[in-house]
């Protein structure tokens, strides 16, 4: 696998204790060969999510390191937050960036599964290209139902979940984008109405993934996005959209939030259509953080 580089971005189900969080990001930057490229965290969501890359096997030791540390960590029977959850380790995805191909990462995957249920007895689902079945692919599919009540047996372990750690959701994806639009407004209606107009599943917008959220610690509401394919679905016609549905309610924008990095090529797809993303913040463009690595 020499010369292959990819990168893996695990959300953890704790957005509110800093020494967990930091607890579980030191245990994936442990590993030799792991570049951390970005962490954060969010209360109102109480989740956290990390970005790291490197070569294969080397992210998928710290893919594993990660999960220990949050399943030794985190007890879901204890969490509560405006984020669809599973498990503590909640979703593990690896994309191939550079010389490895999307069935190198789905052979991560599924090797890393194997190892979370041996070595750690949580049970473990396998999504997007890693899927066991088509049904199985949407992450959305998995989570149905959460940790209190799964809609799906674990691919591996189970049928049970772990009391404590729930299930670990790990597979093998394109690049993602995850933006939250707020809203300077309380009524959540009104962002779950804006989230069901745009999102692909209700004939909104291609590769478009909604939720409408309440941010009870900032007296507003949140429209959290996932766009799955930038290249149907760019960042600024994603944010236009809401930006259109918000007015038509007569609501204001009160800030963007990105979460991980952006690929350098969805950025300027979006400078091209409209000027106000040219220089937008290199440290937040993945190969910009990339850089040197190899």
């Amino acid at each position: 696998m020499a010369g292959q580089l990819i990168e893996c971005v695990p959300n953890f189900s704790e957005g509110r204790d800093p020494a967990i969080v930091q607890a579980i990001v030191a245990a994936i930057a442990s590993v030799d060969g792991v570049r951390l490229l970005r962490w954060e965290m969010d209360a109102d969501h109480n989740r956290s999510v990390v970005t790291f890359a490197g070569a294969p096997e080397r992210v998928a030791e710290g893919a594993l390191a990660g999960i220990r540390a949050a399943a030794e960590r985190i007890d879901l029977r204890r969490h509560s937050g405006v984020h669809p959850r599973i498990g503590a380790a909640d979703v593990v995805p690896f994309v191939p960036l550079h010389g490895a191909s999307m069935a190198d990462c789905v052979a991560i995957a599924r090797r890393t599964g194997e190892r979370v249920w041996n070595e750690l007895g949580v049970p473990v689902y396998f999504y997007e290209a890693a899927a066991s079945s088509p049904e199985r692919r949407p992450l959305e599919n998995i989570r149905r139902g959460g940790f209190e009540h799964p809609a799906l047996a674990p691919d591996l372990g189970g049928p049970a979940l772990h009391p404590s750690a729930g299930a670990c959701v790990i597979g093998a994806r394109k690049l993602l984008i995850a933006m939250n639009v707020n809203l300077q407004t309380t009524d959540l209606a009104i962002a779950r109405s804006i989230a069901r107009k745009i999102r692909a599943s209700s004939g909104g917008l291609p590769g478009l993934k909604a939720i409408g959220v309440t941010l009870a610690s900032r007296s507003m509401v949140q429209v959290s996005m996932n766009l799955t394919d930038f290249e149907q679905t760019g960042i600024d016609q994603a944010l236009g959209a809401v930006r259109r549905e918000a007015a038509a309610h007569n609501v204001a924008i009160a800030g963007v939030q990105y979460v991980g990095l952006l690929p350098k090529k969805a950025v300027e797809a979006a400078a091209a259509r409209d000027p106000e993303w040219a220089g937008f913040d290199p440290q937040l463009i993945l190969e910009d953080r990339l850089e040197g690595i190899r």
